[in-house]
């Protein structure tokens, strides 16, 4: 399993979880010990305003009172994991997936290697234009009054 942060500029903090592990509420807070690092190392100008904003999934681990108090205490603010607005969070997996397709590995280390080097040749214009992509929506889904509405045309 890959876990994977990015922002406008590109991936921000990735790590594959070991065979046999599970994402649970203290695994998870050690994820975000490591973003938080990455943003300080690799994102200064957004590490000085100490207040950031990610978005995650449902999962259970996401949702633990454990989590929630360590994202209140680092001043980290979640976006709501909703529909329509959640396909944005898969942007980067299926662009993973077409360009490893075909391929053959016979080690994980191999998988992951090849996973981190397609991810590290996505350009800058993909990052923005996912941003962007995700503004619209959730732009309609204000002009919806948080209402359910189809579709995801030109977005």
């Amino acid at each position: 399993m890959l876990i994977c942060f990015f922002d406008q500029e590109g991936i921000v903090h990735r790590e594959f979880v070991p065979p046999g592990i599970t994402v649970n509420a203290d695994f998870y807070c050690d994820v975000l010990r490591r973003l938080r690092e990455n943003v300080r190392r690799k994102r200064p100008q957004k590490w000085q305003n100490q207040n950031l904003i990610i978005h995650h999934d449902n999962a259970p681990a996401h949702r633990s009172f454990k989590v929630s108090q360590f994202l209140a205490k680092n001043n980290m603010t979640v976006i709501p994991h909703t529909h329509p607005i959640w396909p944005r969070d898969f942007f980067l997996f299926p662009k993973l997936k077409l360009r490893m397709k075909g391929q053959t590995f016979d080690t994980i280390e191999e998988i992951q290697e090849e996973s981190q080097r397609v991810l590290d040749t996505n350009p800058k214009r993909d990052f923005q234009g996912c941003f962007q992509a995700w503004q619209k929506c959730w732009d309609r889904c204000i002009h919806a009054k948080g209402e359910y509405f189809e579709g995801d045309e030109g977005i």
